[in-house]
């Protein structure tokens, strides 16, 4: 067997950051929280249906600020990755390849995300009294 002098694969570091690449890690990201936030959303609810004591305990563990932050993360996090599941419907239609509209369609999805979580926050504290 011999031995070329082959290049290697080419490592991240020789590549320039691009939205696509952030959009991609981020959509990962997203779908992993939205996993864990199912699992926390289950226990609240199996602690809904255990009774005042157990309710109690779960309210007290979420209705703080840090549960407060952790669930606008995953208000966030849903629709980011609502939104850019719809680009990515796009793409498996054939449309919209153009260099140009990724970073068009990239851009719109973290505003889109972002006016969508902050409108749920300023109504469930308007309508709701918080969260």
């Amino acid at each position: 067997m011999t031995t070329d002098n082959r290049p290697l694969s080419p490592h991240l570091g020789i590549y320039r950051w691009q939205i696509t690449m952030t959009m991609s890690i981020v959509h990962r990201a997203t779908g992993i929280w939205l996993s864990l936030g199912t699992l926390v959303l289950i226990y609240w609810l199996i602690a809904a249906a255990a009774g005042p004591d157990a309710y109690t305990a779960a309210q007290a563990l979420f209705g703080g600020w840090i549960g407060q932050i952790l669930l606008w993360i995953w208000v966030f996090c849903l629709f980011f990755h609502l939104c850019n599941g719809i680009r990515h419907l796009f793409w498996d239609s054939g449309r919209g390849f153009a260099i140009r509209t990724f970073y068009v369609t990239g851009y719109t999805v973290w505003v889109i995300a972002l006016l969508l979580t902050v409108t749920v926050i300023v109504l469930a504290y308007t309508l709701g009294g918080g969260a």
